[in-house]
């Protein structure tokens, strides 16, 4: 009964269900705040359950994954094709990124105010270095990994666990066997806690609204319309063609992801969605060895919306503090943000991490930031979303350099 509960919210009618949370949500947070706050622990349960899923199934999912691409070699090749396809995509982001802040000039008008706020000064002491990234790769505790809800070390973890199921052979068959059974298991718990996503969603609107208030986005209204603009643009010249270059149906693919494109932007989380998004990928005939590791890899290493963002700010700052950054500067930033934005998912609001980092290297105001953190909540939304359709996007991508195809009804005609 549940199962059938969850496949009939998974059709259009999550999607309208969602949709439907959404405006109630902006409505109650808008004339109800304090009603609004009521429900936030709905939010907070929602995650909850989510993020439960999130360790035990990619665990599951990358070890199935790593132990049907039949060797060590067959994994490397799909890893590097993932990662060429990473870095493309993110070359794009900053580019458009740039692109937009230099046409449209978002931050003139508006002026570097230094009154730096306790969540500025906290995330301004929190540094990201090279060192620090080579050593936070693998942990020293799996179950503390899991418990911070460290996406990269468990990815990490997994991918060298799943190896070793792979290399053990005959020997490795029970713990494969163990892995499949928790996937399927992981998979109806999923079906279970998404009865709950629309409640969640809305619960998440209403409390975000209430907390921040709509007027808040007025004067920097400029900034957050760029931004959505910007990444409706990278959606339309580079994830458009990615999918037709994947020979996958634009319309198919879309009402199969979607349900997951507004989870992610209603929540905040690309963890909200991964479990819906590896379920939805699975359907469109991605094979489950590709989205399996894909997917979790891009979590840590494909953040498109989050770049584009960062290559926006960070020129929007530069602005508003009455800065002119030369052509060759701007380039120098964007391979910056290129190297710290990997790997930084795992921070709390990692964005504005890398970004008081970038600052800081070229001499921009770190006080810049305080005039980002009114409008982060409704920017966060935007660039998370991208985030995770950017990633189930690279699984069409690698699929089509593996030599494989989606399902039938989702392939486009060559």
């Amino acid at each position: 009964m549940l199962q059938t509960l969850f496949n009939r919210l998974r059709s259009s009618r999550l999607t309208t269900w969602i949709f439907l949370s959404l405006v109630a949500g902006l409505l109650i947070g808008a004339y109800a705040p304090e009603f609004a706050q009521s429900l936030k622990p709905f939010r907070t349960l929602f995650l909850n359950g989510i993020k439960c899923i999130v360790a035990p199934l990619i665990f599951s999912s990358i070890v199935i994954g790593i132990a049907s691409a039949g060797s060590v070699g067959s994994l490397g090749r799909t890893g590097f094709r993932a990662i060429v396809y990473f870095e493309l995509a993110t070359t794009f982001a900053l580019a458009i990124g740039l692109l937009f802040a230099n046409w449209v000039r978002p931050g003139d008008g508006i002026s570097v105010v230094h009154d730096v706020t306790n969540s500025l000064s906290t995330v301004a002491h929190t540094k990201v270095t090279f060192g620090g990234f080579v050593e936070h790769l693998l942990p020293s505790n799996f179950a503390e990994a899991i418990v911070k809800g460290d996406v990269l070390q468990v990815v990490i973890f997994s991918v060298l666990f799943g190896m070793g199921v792979m290399m053990a052979g005959e020997k490795g068959a029970p713990m494969l066997a163990f892995c499949q059974s928790m996937n399927d298991v992981m998979f109806r718990f999923t079906a279970i806690v998404m009865t709950l996503a629309p409640l969640g969603v809305g619960a998440s609107i209403a409390s975000s609204v209430a907390e921040n208030g709509v007027q808040v986005i007025l004067p920097l209204l400029k900034l957050v319309g760029t931004l959505y603009f910007a990444l409706f643009v990278f959606g339309v010249c580079v994830l458009i063609p990615a999918l037709l270059y994947s020979r996958v149906k634009i319309g198919a693919f879309w009402r199969e992801i979607r349900p997951c494109f507004f989870l992610a932007f209603a929540t905040s989380s690309s963890e909200s969605a991964y479990p819906l998004a590896l379920q939805s990928l699975n359907k469109i005939g991605i094979p489950r060895r590709i989205s399996s590791f894909v997917l979790p890899l891009g979590y840590s290493f494909n953040l498109d919306g989050s770049t584009l963002h960062l290559a926006l700010a960070s020129v929007f700052i530069a602005q508003a503090a009455k800065i002119e950054l030369s052509l060759s500067t701007q380039i120098t930033m964007m391979l910056t943000l290129m190297l710290t934005t990997k790997g930084v998912a795992a921070v709390p609001r990692a964005s504005l991490v890398v970004l008081s980092g970038t600052l800081t290297a070229f001499g921009l105001p770190l006080e810049g930031v305080a005039l980002i953190l009114g409008v982060d909540t409704f920017m966060d939304m935007a660039r998370t979303s991208i985030n995770l359709l950017g990633n189930c996007v690279a699984t069409a991508v690698v699929t089509r350099w593996e030599g494989e195809k989606v399902a039938p009804e989702y392939q486009a005609r060559t």
